[in-house]
């Protein structure tokens, strides 16, 4: 009859160890999945952008740096998109 370390089972603190294992397994888990959630969330929005712009005012500014459009006409298009939104 074997007796001693090899029929001890859980007892002797291994319980411990796993519970700690299993803990740092789902907090990597779940730590790694929000990553990856955030990155690929700002990665379909594309260029993230600080200014709450509509799209008409990208398209004016895209136009404005292309030189489709000159100064005047830039400002007098701005400040009609603005007094509309």
């Amino acid at each position: 009859m074997m007796y001693g370390w090899y029929n001890q089972g859980m007892s002797g603190g291994w319980w411990a160890v796993m519970i700690f294992g299993m803990v740092v397994f789902w907090t990597v888990l779940v730590f790694g999945v929000v990553v990856l959630v955030r990155h690929n969330g700002h990665v379909h929005g594309g260029v993230a952008s600080t200014s709450p712009t509509t799209p008409a005012i990208d398209i004016l500014n895209e136009r404005f740096a292309r030189g489709e459009l000159n100064e005047e006409e830039f400002k007098r298009r701005l400040a009609l998109l603005k007094n509309q939104t």
